[in-house]
């Protein structure tokens, strides 16, 4: 798998050409069944108990995560890469997919994210991210969009996308862009 994360330079039929974060230029081809999804902005008060989330985090001395961004799940999304994975938006990052079991707000937030097979506790500092998910299509694709587009390498032709996150109105996704 691989992850490119930048904006969008043009789209040429099905090639998706973008300028990366590093500076660096890259291409994806785009094939028929590309999933193309908005990235819109969401809020800690879109979580309740019950609800879906995913978070890059980075994990602590104590055994907690600390969030990076926190993103909300539509209930469509509900078990989208369920568990806790190595993420590559910082070192040692995690991805992190579950239901949330216990959401508190003291001295900060904390969450239980509950997944098969265990559990992780995720404190979310003040001025993380949020974000949340809605249905697009190919004409999001727009010359200044953010996105992050995942797919397969395709030899010299770049990568072949199989999605493209796009940031809506101008949002720049916040799990290509946090270092710890």
């Amino acid at each position: 798998r691989v992850r490119l994360r930048g904006t969008i330079d043009a789209v040429s039929g099905d090639t998706l050409r973008i300028t990366l974060r590093n500076g660096d230029k890259a291409s994806a081809v785009l094939p028929a069944q590309l999933r193309v999804t908005w990235l819109i902005p969401a809020k800690p008060t879109d979580i309740a108990k019950g609800s879906y989330i995913g978070t890059a985090a980075i994990p602590q001395p104590d055994g907690t995560l600390r969030a990076l961004e926190v993103q909300v799940f539509p209930p469509s999304m509900r078990g989208v890469g369920e568990g806790t994975h190595p993420f590559d938006v910082a070192p040692g990052s995690t991805m992190t997919n579950g239901t949330i079991g216990s959401l508190v707000a003291v001295h900060g937030r904390t969450m239980t994210v509950l997944y098969k097979g265990g559990e992780k506790t995720v404190v979310i500092p003040d001025g993380v991210p949020f974000v949340s998910y809605a249905p697009a299509d190919r004409a999001a694709l727009t010359p200044g969009a953010h996105v992050i587009v995942s797919g397969v390498r395709a030899g010299d032709a770049g990568i072949s996308a199989n999605s493209v996150l796009v940031g809506k109105d101008g949002l720049v996704p916040p799990m290509g862009l946090v270092i710890a």
